[in-house]
């Protein structure tokens, strides 16, 4: 069974096997911990992403990429639902999580670190950008160990965290 965790910090700092972005569509770097992980990864992300996903990537989808410059190997790329532009479907917030890991899979990938996709300025609701991924990983068949969700703040590392006791 997969152990969730969670971590408050950096994601780009994590010691994982792959990180998850939360990108958008255009897969061309941007805000939050999208520019957070090109800045850290370095250009080697952008120049993968350019070559893998020359027309983006569709919300609720996920595709990798080379970690560049990150201690992680893999970055997983997804695109989260934007609440603000009207994508209110939960749906596609859980196919973040679960193509994520079907990602992971398919890379071999044991330890993951996930943010909290869409609870930043795409505007999703804490409470719901926490239960979403638990619900995901609760029931998914996986072969991934660790599933890390790494909080950036106190605030919702705190919410994380009371989300994690049974």
């Amino acid at each position: 069974m997969m152990e969730i965790t969670a971590v408050l910090g950096d994601i780009t700092e994590q010691q994982v096997d792959a990180v998850v972005n939360a990108a958008n569509r255009a897969m061309r770097g941007g805000g939050g911990v999208d520019g957070a992980i090109h800045r850290a990864g370095g250009l080697a992300i952008l120049e993968d992403c350019v070559r893998r996903f020359p027309s983006g990537l569709a919300t609720g989808d996920a595709g990798w990429t080379t970690a560049g410059d990150l201690p992680a190997q893999w970055v997983i790329h997804v695109v989260g639902p934007n609440r603000h532009a009207g994508e209110t479907d939960r749906s596609l917030l859980l196919s973040c999580y679960s193509r994520a890991l079907e990602v992971a899979d398919s890379l071999g990938a044991r330890t993951v670190a996930f943010p909290l996709v869409s609870a930043g300025v795409y505007g999703w609701p804490l409470e719901d950008a926490i239960a979403a991924p638990l619900e995901v990983f609760r029931s998914a068949s996986t072969s991934v160990d660790e599933a890390r969700i790494v909080a950036y703040d106190a605030t919702a590392y705190d919410v994380v965290r009371a989300a994690l006791v049974p």
